[in-house]
């Protein structure tokens, strides 16, 4: 007894040493507001418990909702601000999962942010609850709330995920005790799970590889991106993520077949897991060299690798009796415009032919853009391959999943973090992690708006122009205050070098720290 209670007071003290530093408690700020601003008619599906309270409240007009808009934006250019400020902290004065835990914290019980697929997750559950297969009949076929919060597409779309994710859905909807509000919440704590995998594992596996772990843990496990989408959203790409981190650091630690077993199970939470088998064989094979030899020595370990996931995936179908028909809903992401340049291109390609009367052909576009983007992302990991696979694995990963996410038909902020959690364990250049560091402000900024098109024109425009403001605050004060990611290792240093793990925080965050001490 005396050691937990000792472990439980050294967790509250490194809890208590985080919020004391000003980033930390500006990132709890931001992710409050961002709680209070998402329970707003711009953000919450037809169907919520909270629009009556909203009605009564008088916030169901235009002027609460540009209002819930704005605030919105304006708690994620704060959550930037306390990221890129904390980045000589970490390690030094402040744990990252202490971080991790202040901001999540008021997300926990927040409505879904950015993002109804939770409500889709829950509308699954209850299909199962009530004996029909989520891959045979959409949620639109038990008309009622759970199908009233799903958006309007998926609503009429069976569904894409693994059979685990449809399982633990299913339990979820079981454990909330049927309410469709609280099933969509509930769907956080796979995510939690998954969180929590990654922050702890993935700074362990860049030390067990000889990169410097601060570096992954500010980048990955205190990323806004993450904070937002996987726990905020509550998206299943969390757990998905987690037991592909898992795998790895099982691989690193010669634990072959717990690492094919992790990754199989992940693969029955979300199918893109499959591609970090390639990772998983590579990991200790001893592969020297491309010549037919050495190849020949490392084909059978990789058929091995592919053969245990794929038959773990499998024997997770068979178990919970939902069977492959997930196949059939593979082109569902794709149905909707989204960020991805495919999609765009279709878009422009399909509203041209249909303007000049062509619908036929219109018609077809979808369907031939979403095979073409595939071909490219398959030629892309190919290529990737090659060039990165035998020496650098987790390079081809986070390359691997990046070129699946930005080329393939459909491409949404949460996919863009399959690659970008691992670009700090891929060898990845300083300027390279800056510009990913730069696209994660902007993104974050785009998924604040996303959902906001209910509001009307001029909502929209209060919107945009709050977020020209926040990025062009972000910019000057980091060009001001922040520590550069490498202040003394030239521009295209790599990652973890030795130096750069000698470098201590700026003496301005410790004085930011002590200002924002709290009692």
């Amino acid at each position: 007894m005396g050691g937990v209670a000792t472990r439980l007071a050294s967790v509250w003290g490194d809890l208590l040493a985080a919020l004391r530093l000003r980033p930390v408690w500006l990132g709890l700020v931001g992710t409050t507001l961002l709680a209070l601003g998402s329970l707003s008619p711009a953000y919450l599906p037809q169907a919520s418990p909270y629009w009556p309270l909203m009605r009564f409240l008088g916030l169901d007009t235009w002027l609460a909702r540009a209002l819930a808009t704005a605030l919105v934006v304006g708690a994620v250019g704060l959550l930037i601000w306390a990221w890129y400020h904390l980045r000589p902290a970490v390690y030094h004065e402040v744990k990252h999962w202490a971080v991790l835990v202040w901001w999540v914290l008021p997300l926990l019980f927040a409505p879904p942010i950015f993002s109804h697929d939770a409500y889709s997750y829950a509308a699954h559950g209850w299909l199962m609850h009530n004996g029909l297969n989520p891959y045979e009949v959409a949620p639109s076929v038990l008309p009622g709330t759970f199908a009233d919060q799903v958006a309007w597409l998926w609503r009429y779309t069976t569904s894409p995920y693994g059979p685990l994710s449809l399982t633990l859905s299913h339990g979820l909807v079981e454990l909330a005790g049927l309410n469709p509000y609280y099933s969509a919440v509930a769907q956080r704590l796979p995510a939690l799970v998954g969180v929590a995998l990654i922050v702890h594992l993935l700074p362990r596996i860049a030390r067990q590889i000889g990169l410097d772990p601060r570096r992954t843990a500010w980048f990955a496990t205190i990323n806004p991106l993450l904070v937002i989408d996987l726990v905020g959203g509550a998206h299943n790409d969390a757990l998905m993520l987690g037991l592909v981190v898992l795998a790895l650091y099982l691989a690193y630690r010669g634990w072959f077949w717990a690492a094919i077993l992790a990754l199989g199970v992940g693969m029955a939470i979300k199918q893109p897991a499959l591609l970090a088998a390639v990772p998983v064989a590579v990991i200790g094979s001893g592969w020297a060299s491309w010549s037919a030899r050495d190849v020949a020595r490392f084909v059978p370990r990789m058929l091995v690798v592919l053969a245990g996931v794929l038959g773990v995936f499998a024997g997770i179908s068979a178990l919970t009796g939902l069977g492959f028909g997930w196949l059939g809903a593979v082109g569902v992401p794709g149905m909707i415009v989204t960020l991805a340049p495919s999609s765009l291109i279709g878009w422009g390609i399909r509203e041209a032919l249909a303007g000049m009367g062509l619908t036929q052909a219109a018609a077809v576009v979808p369907g031939v853009v979403t095979t073409v983007s595939y071909g490219i992302v398959l030629l892309a990991l190919a290529w990737l391959a090659l060039r990165h696979a035998r020496t650098r694995p987790l390079t081809f990963l986070a390359w691997g999943y990046l070129a699946f996410a930005v080329l393939g038909p459909a491409l949404h902020t949460w996919y863009l973090l399959w690659g970008a959690l691992f670009l700090p364990v891929a060898h990845t250049s300083a300027r390279t992690l800056r510009r990913a560091a730069a696209v994660t402000s902007v993104l974050l900024v785009y998924g604040a708006g996303n959902l906001a098109w209910r509001n009307d024109a001029v909502a929209l425009a209060l919107a945009a122009v709050a977020a020209a403001g926040v990025w062009l605050i972000l910019r000057a004060r980091a060009r001001r205050a922040t520590q550069p990611l490498e202040p003394s290792i030239g521009s295209d240093a790599v990652i973890g070098s030795p130096r750069e793990a000698e470098l201590e925080p700026s003496a301005r965050l410790r004085a930011e720290g002590r200002r924002g001490r709290v009692a």
